[in-house]
């Protein structure tokens, strides 16, 4: 019998590499949807007809009750987030209701239909915000530094608390930034990657940017995919972070993703404040030691491979337009 995933997020970035990868093991994969005025699939559409999608919301806990009532999963994957940090700053009531009660919702639909399922919960390396500590690790307290950062300490601690309180095998991946051709255009990897390929095919002459010297640990979300499904084949639940250990700025991206098309980034880019946050978080780099040792994960695309397979499938993109 083949096993079935649930994928909450399926049309985001994370959610269509992990149905990629779960397909190839051979599972059943259910995606959940929401309902929503434009449906945007386009980052599924290479395998729309493999997978089943089914309608259910994070703010509506009848429906996912009744969702995993009838799909009956093995494995959860709980993606679906309001994932942009600086929207958090705009609608942050919203974001606790997807990012924090949202996860309390699905943790409830699985108590109550479905607890023999295995639970991952998206985690995120902005709950460490202002870090006390570097790199850091899956015991590192937390600091967030925005509404986006809070909600998702919420969503990390009542995952622990279900697991502890129900005895649910429910884990939390804390990762840090992953990026892929697929990141939404409102990520600054992807906004770099954006725009050096219009600049380079003359649809744009200049690149505006907040805070160059802003710092990351930003790795390759199919990467990132693989360690959430090594998550939920261990013994026993556990969370981890998943980083590459490297911190890159701003401004290396920058250069990196320009060098790619054989241009001086200098020429083009402008600094903006207008896209400074009002909270910057300090350095995020994330230490996967238990990761690599338990997990035996590690990641594949380097920093320069990840940059130049963005730019590349942007410039492929706006060429074809």
């Amino acid at each position: 019998m083949a096993r079935t995933a649930l994928i909450t997020g399926v049309t985001g970035q994370d959610g269509s590499y992990l149905a990629e990868l779960l397909l190839e093991k051979g599972y059943r994969v259910v995606g959940m949807v929401r309902r929503a005025s434009t449906e945007n699939f386009e980052r599924i559409a290479h395998v729309r007809e493999r997978i089943e999608l089914r309608q259910a919301d994070l703010l509506d806990q009848l429906s996912l009750i009744d969702l995993l009532k009838d799909v009956q999963p093995d494995e959860i994957y709980n993606l679906a987030a309001q994932s942009f940090v600086p929207t958090s700053w705009q609608q942050p009531v919203l974001t606790a209701e997807f990012d924090a009660v949202g996860v309390t919702r699905i943790l409830e639909a699985i108590r109550n239909a479905a607890p023999g399922a295995r639970f991952y919960q998206a985690s995120s390396s902005e709950m460490f915000g202002k870090v006390r500590e570097t790199p850091q690790r899956e015991t590192t307290p937390f600091h967030p530094r925005s509404p986006y950062g809070v909600a998702k300490v919420y969503g990390h601690f009542i995952t622990v608390n279900y697991r502890e309180s129900y005895g649910l095998y429910a884990v939390s991946g804390i990762l840090f930034n992953h990026e892929s051709p697929r990141r939404g255009m409102e990520f600054v990897t992807r906004k770099v990657t954006d725009g050096v390929a219009r600049i380079k095919l003359g649809l744009a002459r200049e690149l505006r940017l907040g805070n160059l010297d802003a710092r990351r640990d930003w790795g390759f979300a199919g990467d990132y995919v693989d360690a959430m499904w090594r998550m939920l084949q261990q013994p026993t639940a556990d969370d981890y972070v998943v980083a590459t250990g490297e911190t890159h700025s701003v401004g290396e991206l920058v250069e990196v993703a320009f060098g790619a098309v054989g241009l001086d980034w200098r020429q083009y880019v402008k600094t903006d404040p207008a896209f400074l946050r009002p909270a910057e978080v300090d350095l995020l780099i994330g230490d996967a030691t238990k990761a690599r040792t338990v997990l035996g994960w590690k990641p594949a695309v380097t920093f320069a491979g990840l940059v130049e397979m963005m730019v590349r499938a942007d410039l492929a993109r706006l060429g074809r337009k």
